[in-house]
């Protein structure tokens, strides 16, 4: 019965995956950041993520101040290697790379010398913040961003759980522009159930323009291939995501 049950969640996973085809953030380039730690845990993700339906995968490696302060040339040599092992290993995924950019003084200081970011696709650039405590400032860098032309995503805006007595910043960043990205994993509970509800609510108002799975480790992976969300089914159907266009 285990077995029979196990199969039909990760035939739906899979049509899940295989629906949205692009991933656009991910933690996939060996030994950058908190995600991959060498290269055959990149191939096992990788060919993991191609087996669960994805086509098209955008890893996104933290960009974060004295703690991940990876530049546009590291981020690019890497994905350079892992394109190489991948096409060595004969898996069949198309791999690109963006970044996760933290917005803090480290981001503020690329913008102030314009120095290009890493892009998602077209001018969009996947940001996140504290998931501690209550931003401050983030404003004015999201506007410098939007002033060079960038299109800010705010990564995983329903693990912001403090944010749950103030949901009206969540209006404020879609007034001012930005798009926001739904962990996936989020709807299934695996980060408990106050994010959990957060997402719902997300949903529910339409605010989310992407999904992506955050993909860090294996333990993801099995997770993901274990997903079932009734709530998933009404958020493709909504015309909103922006993932296969991508």
């Amino acid at each position: 019965m285990f077995k029979l049950f196990s199969r039909s969640k990760k035939a739906e996973a899979g049509n899940i995956y295989s629906q949205l085809r692009t991933d656009m953030h991910s933690h996939l380039l060996p030994g950058i950041d908190d995600g991959a730690p060498d290269m055959a845990t990149s191939l096992k993700l990788i060919k993991g993520m191609t087996e669960l339906g994805y086509t098209r995968l955008i890893t996104t490696p933290h960009v974060m101040g004295d703690m991940y302060p990876n530049s546009r040339d590291t981020i690019l040599r890497k994905l350079g290697q892992v394109r190489e092992a991948v096409s060595a290993e004969g898996i069949s995924a198309e791999i690109n790379a963006a970044a996760e950019y933290f917005l803090d003084e480290y981001l503020a200081r690329l913008l102030k010398k314009n120095e290009p970011l890493l892009t998602i696709s077209g001018n969009m650039v996947l940001t996140e913040f504290s998931l501690a405590w209550k931003p401050h400032g983030i404003k004015d860098i999201l506007f410098e961003m939007q002033m060079q032309g960038y299109q800010p995503v705010i990564a995983h805006p329903e693990r912001y759980i403090y944010l749950q007595h103030n949901k009206e910043f969540y209006g404020e960043l879609k007034d001012i522009g930005c798009f926001f990205q739904l962990n996936i994993l989020a709807i299934g509970g695996y980060y408990g159930k106050s994010v959990q509800d957060l997402a719902q609510y997300l949903v529910k108002k339409n605010y989310y323009e992407l999904i992506g799975t955050d993909l860090h480790n294996i333990h993801h992976l099995e997770k993901l291939q274990q997903l079932s969300s009734p709530l998933l089914s009404e958020l493709l159907s909504s015309g909103s995501l922006q993932n296969t266009s991508l």
